[in-house]
């Protein structure tokens, strides 16, 4: 014992506290999600108006504040949607719904998170497909913050599979429309 600290000095009770110390880490490893995608910023969008409606499916937006999407523009002009599905077919069709506007213009996007309801930074949120939960307009993609919160609402809701925002492409909304989610 080191007279001065009062602390054991055997290469034992170091080599226990490396031991333990290495175990802890492995099961903390096995326990803990890997989480390979960086968790949604919240972003400040402007609110939809009792008349704004969305832009591909004619719906009135505000009624359904737990689904809003929005799209902002260079020049403040602001699209919103009833839900992530509208708006991911808004954004791989703008020559059909946003006439004269072009991708490039876009400043901000954001998804209503399922989990706090808040606005987040839609093209870093995790979607989820297949799940119990209906948006206004049928099956959605249920938007969350992170992969965590994904595997959570997936156990939670039945859900399929989740994805990023690159992955969602055209024949996948067709297909939600149709009730597939393969």
């Amino acid at each position: 014992m080191c007279n001065a600290c009062k602390r054991p000095t055997s290469n034992l009770d170091r080599r226990s506290f490396l031991l333990t110390s290495a175990s802890a880490a492995l099961v903390a490893a096995t326990f803990t999600p890997q989480l390979l995608h960086a968790a949604a910023q919240y972003v400040t969008l402007p609110a939809p108006t009792a008349e704004d409606t969305c832009p591909v499916c004619g719906m009135f937006v505000a009624k359904y504040p737990y689904w809003i999407a929005t799209v902002l523009f260079k020049d403040g002009h602001a699209d919103h949607f009833d839900g992530p599905k509208d708006f991911f077919k808004y954004l791989h069709d703008m020559k059909k719904y946003a006439r004269g506007r072009k991708r490039e213009q876009i400043t901000a996007m954001g998804v209503t998170g399922y989990y706090d309801a808040k606005r987040i930074d839609a093209a870093n949120a995790i979607y989820v497909i297949g799940s119990d939960v209906l948006g206004p307009m049928g099956h959605e993609l249920v938007p969350l913050v992170d992969e965590a919160e994904a595997k959570e609402f997936l156990a939670d809701h039945k859900g399929k599979r989740f994805l990023s925002f690159d992955a969602v492409k055209p024949e996948l909304l067709t297909k939600l429309d149709n009730g597939k989610f393969e």
